[in-house]
């Protein structure tokens, strides 16, 4: 990851996510096995995704405002609660091989677009504001340096 702005590069993996879910969507009701990959992108980027955030970037900005139990990112970590707990219950659908899961994905995806659009218009504006280029560096090197193990794994033995 070259030094660039936290807006474009999270903006870009939301974009991601959605194709991956959108994807799954897409194929679950056609041939549910070749939906599953997709759903498992899914999964384990948006892990991924929660993880830098309330490891790396989150402090980040919390250091520079001063702001940790009260602001943005107190609300971001409530929501990712929701988000993690909303994820497993399309998890269960999906490890169950049940392609009607219209209203886990509705609740899951109404609370990230509502979380998204908060990030993108105020949370990585302000984290690209706050810090300097070479800050910046530092934050997507320690993004890549987080083990594949943290974040890609559901907890379950399935293919």
């Amino acid at each position: 990851m070259s030094t660039q702005e936290v807006s474009g590069f999270y903006g870009h993996d939301h974009d991601e996510l959605d194709s991956f879910l959108s994807q799954f969507q897409k194929l679950k009701r056609q041939d549910f096995a070749q939906a599953k990959p997709f759903f498992r992108k899914f999964k384990f980027g948006l892990q991924r995704h929660i993880l830098w955030e309330e490891e790396i970037l989150f402090p980040v900005f919390e250091s520079k405002t001063g702001m940790s139990d009260a602001g943005p990112t107190a609300v971001m970590r409530q929501e990712h609660v929701l988000i993690k707990e909303a994820l497993e219950e399309l998890h269960l659908k999906v490890r169950q091989n049940d392609a009607d899961s219209e209203k886990e994905e509705k609740v899951l995806i109404d609370l990230l677009e509502s979380h998204n659009l908060k990030e993108e218009n105020i949370l990585y504006p302000a984290i690209d504001q706050l810090t300097t280029a070479e800050e910046k560096k530092v934050m997507f090197q320690e993004m890549e340096k987080v083990p594949l193990e943290r974040y890609a794994s559901c907890g379950c033995h399935h293919s």
